[in-house]
């Protein structure tokens, strides 16, 4: 179960008609979602980006960079609790539901413990259709065409809106917020809303490091090693 300030962060636009993107509340790479959107946003000539994040009062910060960024407005769902997947999924579907927005954004995976499920779920709970790992996407009447980056090819399929991606860093550089965006952002609404955290599905019941490496160690040089390698290999670790 991943910190709840790195699990829940997405953004979304609403193209008046609408956009929404869900990122991950921690570092600025992780802002390539709503680059996405406010690319999104720009090339259409509307829509409303808002970024919504779960987490504790710090994860305000990298809302306040959405916002310098172009995003128009935030939300934050407050809890300094441990919240797992299927509890953050649950806490965002109703945020979508209350925004309904065409498209959702969200990161790929945790950060931390590599958990690639709340997206997912996240499109589950609001019976929607849904593409993971995309690293292009574009909007055709009604779909989203998006590129999935799959094993040493990428599959391109045609989604309906509304939706849920999963978006990778791809091209979505995130770009730096400009003077003007950070004293704008100041005036944007950033909405923090209390958050007790669903009843999770998953109880941890203990973390722990892996084992301790033994050292290496130097079995001589030039051919004589191999000899001493192979005695190793056949007399110690028994597996010849």
């Amino acid at each position: 179960m991943g910190r709840p300030d790195l699990l829940g962060q997405m953004a979304m636009i609403r193209f008046f008609s609408g956009l929404v993107e869900i990122l991950a509340a921690a570092a600025f790479l992780r802002l390539g979602r709503v680059e996405a959107a406010l690319r999104l946003k720009e090339a259409r000539g509307e829509g409303e980006v808002v970024v919504v994040s779960l987490g504790p009062t710090e994860a305000a910060e990298t809302l306040r960079t959405a916002l310098a960024m172009g995003a128009d407005r935030a939300v934050l769902l407050r809890t300094d609790a441990p919240v797992e997947g299927l509890a953050a999924a649950r806490a965002l579907a109703e945020q979508v539901r209350a925004l309904n927005p065409d498209l959702v954004l969200t990161g790929l995976k945790a950060v931390d413990d590599d958990l690639q499920a709340v997206g997912s779920m996240l499109a589950a709970l609001l019976d929607w259709p849904g593409a993971t790992a995309v690293a292009e996407f574009a909007l055709e009447d009604g779909r989203v065409i998006a590129h999935r980056e799959a094993e040493g090819a990428v599959e391109i399929v045609e989604v309906p809106r509304p939706c849920v991606l999963t978006i990778t860093k791809g091209p979505f550089e995130p770009r730096y917020p400009s003077l003007k965006g950070i004293m704008a952002a100041k005036k944007k609404p950033l909405d923090e809303v209390p958050l007790v955290p669903p009843a999770s599905a998953v109880e941890r019941e203990r973390f722990e490091a892996p084992p301790e490496r033994q050292g290496g160690r130097i079995l001589g040089h030039g051919p004589e090693a191999v000899v001493e390698l192979v005695r190793v290999l056949r007399e110690e670790v028994k597996i010849l």
